[in-house]
């Protein structure tokens, strides 16, 4: 057996030696070989994985205690085998199981009887299926109470397992959406009183909430008091909502014997399609210190696939706030909007959207050209003290949460990458979003079709030199509001040298009303917006937020609108060499400028990095 080289396939044994012909049948079985050499590598260890699906069972741990890094100048790669060639296998790594035992049953719907099985996604014959809803939420005239609602309709009582109902409710604020459960339902022919599960829908009367002191917008009341929490805009996880084909519903009315429903497409034999619902909630975990971090590891040209989360479907539910934040309780505290006319609540510790794939203290850690999707939480996450890692060239797509989340760290590449279709089921999840970092580039990535911002960008104490270069951003902002392709807010550093750069973007078709394309909010301080180009959206920029913008300049971008404020800019930004071209025949006419055309031919991702 070749020392740097080792196996695994799905028709392998663990007890084989991990070589070509008899390679292992485990990603744990290769690890304990990868342990045992680490510490005299005098090459790269590459792993490779055979074509085929690679179930996991629990979580693969890369843990720097364990020994899992590359040492001596060497990485450990894990890798599709003959990853870089034309005869690259397809190697998938699953956290789901296969469902069987499906029997028809009334009105065309099937069922399988799953255990104690929680999912809030099924994917069958590789299409993410939806959970059955209807919309909106709650019919007839609603009230709401302190413990949930009532209607003076009588539908609600003849809802199914009213316990595993969850209410969605989008632009609960403009930028947010929360997820709450259904405790039970009761009533008479009358009207069905609706009971929330707790604490979850007591903190969202909390946390989304506004008080007025000026005047006062609609619905806000005499007291000056606008509680957003309304009615829901629809409800989710019923049986007696499957009428829709190819979607289901999971009953969990009989704890421990918890039953899948799904109505099939036309023609589609449930009792023969490949059904798969996730089981594990983390496919990949990389943990490592400030003191002793997991280093010199790769992933690249591996597909994961089918991982969920379950944390909304508890009573806590999903109070998202903004970007990857949520509130899960704690203090709140009041801040000013609206020019000291609004004060709204925000979590004092939010709570973060947790990854699929999420790496905790990494040096040198590289994932490149895989493939993420079928994901129910985030696709992938860095965070704490780590150092010069890179997401190159992989494809995100078909993700519940976000893609690319860089909480803190330095020097983390974030490149030509395409990510689409991303917050699925959390619709507040950006493409990428980036916190307190430093030395990070976020750059020549594809991101299209994602429900709130492509971008999100929020500063810190440690924030510096952060740049996003040359991505192309389309189709944002699809479902909520108030956000845009890119999305920055804080401090980004203490000087203009030391600061953010935004550069070389395009960023077009930003679909929902209200939204700036290139947004600049809540106090963004020492930020340049070089050379973009922003069109087809609902305003191109904004010069005036609360707080007030300090030290942000807005040089030879190009956008096919006058921004709000232009002639008369506040203190603290500046405009200079900005171009206006008209909303007919606006491309024709960037790209009859240098500039412009030089703009529009270098966003994007071009050939993916290597890795």
């Amino acid at each position: 057996m070749v020392e740097n080289q080792l196996y695994v396939a799905p028709w392998g044994r663990d007890s084989w030696p991990g070589t070509f012909d008899r390679p292992f049948a485990t990603l744990p079985a290769a690890q304990r070989a990868v342990r045992a050499r680490t510490g005299a590598m005098g090459s790269d260890l590459v792993v490779s994985l055979r074509a085929g699906t690679h179930v996991l069972t629990e979580p693969f741990v890369l843990s720097a205690e364990e020994g899992d890094s590359g040492e001596n100048g060497y990485r450990v790669v894990y890798q599709a085998h003959g990853h870089g060639t034309d005869e690259r296998e397809e190697a998938v790594i699953s956290g789901g199981r296969r469902i069987t035992g499906w029997r028809p049953g009334e009105a065309g719907v099937w069922r399988a009887e799953v255990g104690e099985l929680e999912t809030r996604q099924l994917q069958v014959d590789g299409r993410p299926a939806p959970r059955a809803s209807v919309s909106p939420g709650i019919p007839g005239a609603v009230t709401i109470t302190e413990t949930g609602f009532v209607t003076d309709s009588e539908i609600p009582q003849s809802w199914r397992d009213p316990g595993s109902i969850e209410f969605a409710f989008t632009g609960v604020y403009p930028w947010s959406e929360a997820r709450c459960r259904v405790a039970e339902i009761s009533g008479d022919a009358d009207s069905s009183t609706i009971t929330m599960a707790q604490p979850g829908f007591g903190w969202a009367r909390e946390l989304y909430r506004a008080q007025w002191t000026g005047e006062l917008p609609p619905g806000a009341g005499s007291s000056g008091v606008w509680a957003t929490i309304g009615a829901p805009s629809s409800a989710e996880n019923s049986v007696s909502f499957l009428t829709e084909p190819g979607s289901f519903a999971l009953d969990r009315s009989v704890p421990g014997r918890h039953v899948l429903h799904y109505l099939p497409l036309p023609g589609e034999d449930p009792a023969r399609a490949e059904i798969v619902a996730p089981v594990l909630e983390r496919l990949v975990v990389g943990r490592g210190t400030e003191e002793r971090p997991l280093h010199d590891v790769t992933l690249r040209g591996l597909t994961f696939t089918d991982a969920g989360w379950t944390g909304p479907s508890g009573p806590g539910g999903f109070l998202h706030f903004h970007g990857n934040g949520y509130y899960d309780g704690g203090p709140l505290r009041q801040v000013e909007l609206a020019e000291g006319n609004a004060r709204l609540a925000v979590p004092e510790r939010p709570a973060m959207l947790p990854a699929n794939v999420e790496f905790t203290g990494g040096v040198r850690i590289t994932l490149a050209d895989n493939r993420f999707t079928r994901l129910g939480a985030g696709a992938v996450g860095f965070s704490g003290p780590g150092q010069d890692n890179a997401i190159l060239g992989n494809v995100i797509e078909d993700v519940s949460g976000s893609g690319v989340a860089v909480a803190a760290g330095t020097g983390t590449r974030v490149e030509r990458n395409l990510i689409r279709r991303i917050g699925r089921e959390y619709h507040g999840s950006p493409a990428v979003w980036v916190a307190d970092a430093r030395d990070t580039t976020v750059a020549h990535n594809e991101i299209h079709d994602v429900p709130y911002c492509g971008i999100i960008l929020v500063g810190g104490d440690r924030a510096a030199r952060v740049q996003i270069v040359g991505n192309l951003i389309h189709r944002t902002m699809t479902v909520l509001a108030d956000g845009g392709g890119i999305y920055l807010n804080g401090r980004q550093g203490s000087s203009y040298a030391g600061g953010t750069l935004v550069r070389g973007n395009v960023i077009r078709d930003t679909v929902t009303s209200y939204n700036f394309g290139l947004y600049t909010d809540f106090g963004a301080a020492w930020v340049t917006v070089l050379g973009n180009v922003v069109y087809r959206g609902d305003t191109p920029i904004v010069l005036r937020v609360t707080p007030p913008l300090e030290n942000v300049a807005f040089l030879g971008n190009f956008w096919d609108d006058r921004p709000e404020g232009y002639g008369d800019p506040p203190a603290g930004v500046v405009v200079a060499g900005n171009t206006v071209l008209p909303k007919d025949g606006f491309e024709q006419a960037l790209t009859a400028d240098p500039a412009g055309a030089d703009i529009l031919a270098t966003a994007g991702r071009g050939a993916a990095a290597d890795g």
